[in-house]
């Protein structure tokens, strides 16, 4: 039974309010600069940038606003709403809830931009914000505009999801003459939309940014935009390894994805988005982890990337925020117009709620139509064959609440946990500067029982950097951010051994569900924080950090084997972040474990495929667009009854 949830009154919304301001005020408040240090940066609150005003608290920020009213936290002084935040971050009903408040507070008031493109904190951080502007117009794709409350749409394929799985299909499809609507819940952004600001980021991702598995175990990033995540990813074209491709075949029933015939595949993606390393320029980030490499023996190597021969590396670290030169070869400027070239239609803005089925086979989709003016239609499409292409995470939750799929249906989830530790370094880095990823380590690939990590560098933005550092109390978090341009960032991205689910919640929408339960995955997580470590420390780092709360630190001078115990003997949960969900939905040869045939269609309703990650058996074992998009030009083949020509 639907529990009726009564919403705050006038007076409940007051004291919500205050209590906000309060807390946003405690996080970011107005303290003595240290000696040298610039007042004005130090002296500014949140309420000066009137965060508070931005945030719209759901209902579990809503019940920590009313237990912080009712201890009086709005009326206490700073020192003890600063104790009070801090214990209840640390342990309590609310703290899942409160981090999540401390990381939106501190991203926006790093990341807002005043009316003239800038935020007033940028200068003492050494942050240069925009380097150039976008053009002022950009060649967008057309997209259907229907009118009234009920629109009525067919196809002879529908593809839900429009990202490197889906693009690829419907490209392929429209080929060869199929009637293919691409069906999207993200708009469309081009190059003139890019300000290569954080804060317009929002909109380009799933809910709005990085949100986190159930109990905040671990935090996720999923695009959603025509284009999906390659439109904001960061360019990483790595093929699957051999054994995987192996495992496949021998353990899933992939026969032909340990053969030519795939590699076929893989060949005609690299060649589509322009793969390449001759446009890889080392980045700042890199410099002293490929330094620590050399020194350590290591092998690195340099990144390929998809994209155009024009690329310019000094105006790439905005990436995430969408490539304003264009040279970002996205599924928005490739396949996507291959498949407009042939005729695809695209609706963007809707949200695919339902496959119709009938017979044990797809007649379609439901769905809903936000238009830009706020105004909605229910969509229905009529379909004989639907592609769900809609992400890791949406792919499973659309089977689900459709009642099809089986009883794998969100189980198996792969979400590649990244595991950050940072270096402040005697110089500047600028992190933020060049080409987002450029190198990377297979050196502890295989480093625990078959599971492992790569070791890459990311970037590194006010927003993102505010909002996971350890808050302690508003002085120490304004300290730490003086030390940005400072700051070497690197991640482990681990390729799972255990694998979480994704569920419905009682409105139907999508939960992910994981922990670092697995003893492979925990021992892998401890690896990749200590071999960070250790590369830091031989890089000459003075400062070495992690995302732990309570933080993890080392500087120059203290013990370096205890510090390197104490992270081997860590509890890891809650730390990482996941840029990579799959296998939710995936194909195999036994419907018992698997949701879609060794082909891509689901062993229980015809005419319905997956098309993106979510289909992918097990963890790829490397960033995935390639092996994506290689897997949906199989399985549109499969579709299309043609054979690969290797």
């Amino acid at each position: 039974m639907t529990q009726m949830v009564r919403p705050p009154d006038d007076r409940t919304t007051t004291r919500r309010a205050r209590t906000l301001a309060e807390v946003c005020d405690t996080l970011v408040p107005s303290v003595e600069p240290p000696a040298g240090e610039p007042a004005e940066f130090y002296a500014r609150t949140a309420g000066d940038l009137g965060i508070a005003e931005l945030l719209a608290p759901d209902a579990a920020t809503g019940a920590l606003l009313d237990a912080l009213g009712e201890r009086g936290f709005a009326d206490a002084p700073l020192p003890e709403r600063t104790a009070l935040l801090r214990d209840w971050m640390l342990r309590g009903p609310h703290a899942p809830a409160l981090r999540g408040l401390c990381s939106e507070v501190l991203g926006a008031y790093y990341s807002l931009p005043d009316a003239g493109g800038r935020n007033p904190n940028w200068a003492d951080l050494g942050y240069p914000g925009p380097v150039s502007a976008p053009p002022a117009v950009a060649e967008r794709l057309d997209t259907l505009r229907p009118e009234g409350d009920q629109v009525t749409l067919t196809a002879d394929v529908c593809v839900v999801g429009s990202g490197a799985g889906g693009s690829v299909i419907a490209a392929e499809l429209a080929g060869w003459g199929r009637s293919v609507l691409v069906v999207e819940a993200g708009r469309q952004w081009t190059p003139a939309d890019f300000r290569q600001l954080e804060h317009d980021m929002a909109g380009m991702y799933l809910r709005g940014g990085q949100f986190s598995a159930e109990g905040g175990t671990i935090g996720l990033l999923a695009g959603s935009a025509l284009g999906g995540g390659t439109v904001i990813n960061s360019m990483v074209c790595l093929d699957p390894p051999a054994e995987v491709r192996a495992a496949w075949a021998a353990e899933h029933g992939l026969a032909d994805v340990a053969t030519a015939a795939f590699d076929e595949h893989l060949a005609s993606v690299r060649a589509r988005l322009n793969v390449n390393t001759e446009r890889t320029v080392l980045a700042p980030a890199a410099e002293p982890m490929v330094d620590a490499l050399d020194k350590r023996g290591l092998a690195w190597e340099a990144i390929a990337r998809n994209c155009a021969d024009d690329d310019d590396a000094r105006l790439c670290g905005f990436c995430n925020a969408g490539c304003q030169q264009g040279s970002k070869q996205s599924t928005d400027r490739t396949y996507l117009r291959d498949a407009a070239r042939a005729g695809a239609r695209f609706l963007t803005g809707t949200n695919v709620r339902r496959i119709l089925v009938d017979g044990g086979a797809a007649r379609g989709v439901v769905g809903t139509l936000t238009r830009p003016d706020g105004s909605t239609a229910e969509v229905t499409v009529h379909a004989p064959t639907v592609v769900v292409a809609a992400g890791g995470i949406e792919t499973p939750a659309l089977l689900l609440r459709s009642g099809i799929g089986g009883p794998a249906v969100g189980r198996h989830l792969r979400l590649h946990p990244a595991y950050f530790v940072s270096g402040v370094y005697p110089r500047e880095i600028n992190a933020w500067s060049g080409q987002i990823q450029t190198a990377v380590s297979f050196a502890f690939h295989n480093a625990a029982e078959g599971a492992g990590f790569l070791l890459e560098h990311v970037t590194l933005s006010p927003r993102g950097w505010a909002a996971q550092l350890d808050w302690t109390d508003g002085a120490a978090h304004k300290r730490e951010m003086r030390k940005l341009a400072r700051v070497a960032p690197w991640h482990g991205v681990a390729h799972d051994h255990g694998s979480g689910e994704v569920v419905l919640d009682a409105e139907g929408e999508a939960v992910v569900r994981w922990r670092l339960a697995d003893p492979v995955d925990r021992r892998v997580a401890a690896l990749a924080h200590v071999e960070l470590a250790r590369l830091h420390h031989l890089a000459g780092a003075e400062e070495i950090y992690t995302f732990h709360t309570p933080e993890l630190r080392w500087r120059a001078g203290q013990d370096f084997e205890e510090f390197r115990r104490r992270l081997d003997a860590a509890e890891h949960e809650g730390v990482p972040a996941s840029a990579h969900q799959l296998g939710s939905a995936r194909m195999g040869a036994d419907p018992a474990t698997s949701v879609a045939d060794t082909r891509g269609q689901l062993h229980d309703v015809r005419g319905v495929w997956i098309g993106d990650a979510a289909a992918m058996p097990t963890s790829p074992a490397v960033n995935p667009m390639i092996t994506t998009m290689a897997l949906a030009r199989r399985t549109a083949f499969a579709m299309a009854g043609e054979r690969v020509s290797a």
